[in-house]
């Protein structure tokens, strides 16, 4: 059972956190101070963390650029009523994987933290090739195969498409795709995903094959064998 530590002075928050997680397979300790949160995190014992910016006793920035200091890379999820840009690009320069706004949505917060433990699980330096079912994408040779035909993606279509295979299984919202594929720390309010998970459609479900993408009304995308 993967461990999550959740450093957060809100007992409320906390306790959303600790269920939520709890609902999904994960063992949660939390912690409301923020130098007990740092030394409970430096001991390396967890997969994941989240962490509120703004803590008694020590930030939430002092103790993601302490961890990355000493060495501990433990993937974190920072947690934040700070929502301007700035404050976003300061979190995840500071260290951080993720960075999700409050009020936020426990589900949306769970499936953050899904993947930075699948991240951890499955490091990307070690994959080459990718495959969902009888779909197969090669990083080196920067390919895609479908049931053997070879299909013609555009730089984007590819990096979308590699990111829904590395989480095959896992809903990702509009936001965490903005975030991962544009590099938008916003939801810039176009129809931008829409339209080329539109065109990976087309391109992937030629010649009567089954749909790979579904569309999880509410919540986001998911790219799965069965759909």
């Amino acid at each position: 059972m993967s461990r999550v530590l959740t450093i957060e002075d809100d007992a409320i928050t906390a306790q959303e956190i600790v269920a939520e997680l709890g609902n999904h397979g994960l063992q949660v300790d939390w912690v409301a101070d923020g130098r007990e949160g740092l030394v409970r995190a430096a001991s390396g014992d967890y997969d994941a963390i989240t962490l509120d910016r703004m803590l008694p006793g020590l930030d939430g920035l002092a103790i993601i650029t302490t961890l990355r200091r000493i060495g501990v890379q433990t993937p974190v999820l920072m947690l934040s009523a700070l929502s301007d840009v700035d404050e976003r690009v300061r979190g995840l320069r500071a260290g951080g994987d993720d960075y999700l706004t409050k009020p936020f949505a426990s589900d949306e917060m769970a499936a953050r933290v899904e993947v930075l433990l699948r991240r951890r699980q499955q490091p990307a330096s070690n994959e080459t090739v990718l495959r969902v079912g009888d779909l197969q994408l090669d990083l080196l040779a920067r390919t895609a195969h479908r049931g053997g035909r070879s299909l013609s993606l555009l730089p984007t279509e590819f990096k979308l498409l590699e990111y829904l295979m590395r989480n095959a299984g896992q809903v990702l919202t509009r936001m965490m795709l903005f975030e991962e594929v544009w590099g938008y720390h916003f939801d810039p309010g176009t129809n931008l995903i829409d339209v080329h998970i539109g065109r990976l459609r087309r391109k992937l479900d030629q010649a009567d094959l089954p749909s790979l993408i579904r569309t999880v009304r509410g919540s986001g995308y998911v790219l799965s064998e069965t759909v």
